[in-house]
């Protein structure tokens, strides 16, 4: 029987490193970054969706919203056929994720997979995604996206170099990151249980002392944290849209 593919979307965030002013626009609209407009019209977060859920193979998805956000409702997204249901997020990312991974316990069988996506990383590419899928399927545990680090990396300390850290086993991760459903649920609850608070479900794996594969990404795949990342989406997005509509 096929594994089936389901998605998770930690969005409850605030993007605080977004909310100062720069370059004479007001960033302190107190929009959560995912919910602010990309240039063509849909939100960071709901272009985010698109994508995603344009690819067959995932077959339902859960979304961590802030207990106050009032903003998802509004979305297409809302009502789209393969929303499972919508979950409170945690403090941290892995809370939410939890969250999430709790209510999916209804629909996956261990071996399913989870994939966890970022909500503001809108310029994914479905290409790279379903890349993911296929280097990984026959896999025990699961990988993610991510690309080699190329610039030269100095270690600091008071913003005095240290040391030049070796880049050449350097990856920078990326989402989405790819784990079968019992496992990252087995991940998370032993993080939990240990105290460690892990940034992203990589590190929930490799404290649980598994491997995960790196599917190599392109480097457009940003995630959007500052004001500028925005132009740089837009500049992103705008690209796909031409080569896939060349006559536009």
């Amino acid at each position: 029987m096929p594994n089936h593919y389901y998605l998770i979307i930690p969005a409850s965030g605030v993007g605080t490193r977004m909310h100062s002013e720069k370059d004479g626009l007001d960033w302190q609209a107190k929009i959560p970054k995912q919910y602010l407009k990309l240039d063509n019209r849909l939100t960071i977060l709901d272009q985010t969706l698109k994508t995603l859920l344009s690819i067959d193979q995932i077959k339902g998805y859960v979304i961590a919203i802030a207990k106050e956000d009032r903003l998802f409702a509004k979305s297409t997204f809302n009502n789209h056929p393969k929303l499972l249901t919508t979950v409170i997020g945690g403090k941290e990312r892995m809370n939410s994720v939890i969250n999430a991974l709790k209510e999916l316990i209804n629909f996956a069988k261990n071996d399913d997979w989870i994939l966890v996506h970022d909500s503001a990383r809108p310029c994914v590419k479905t290409s790279e995604i379903i890349n993911l899928m296929n280097q990984l399927k026959y896999h025990a545990t699961g990988g993610l996206l991510a690309t080699k680090v190329v610039d030269t990396i100095k270690q600091a300390n008071n913003n005095i170099v240290n040391t030049t850290i070796d880049r050449s086993n350097l990856w920078q991760a990326q989402t989405p990151q790819m784990y079968r459903f019992g496992i990252l649920l087995k991940a998370f609850n032993t993080a939990i249980k240990d105290g460690i608070n892990t940034t992203d479900e990589a590190s929930a794996i490799e404290h649980l002392g598994l491997e995960s594969i790196l599917v190599k990404s392109s480097r457009s795949n940003i995630k959007i944290t500052n004001p500028e990342d925005l132009a740089l989406a837009n500049f992103y997005l705008t690209r796909y849209q031409k080569t896939f509509n060349p006559r536009h």
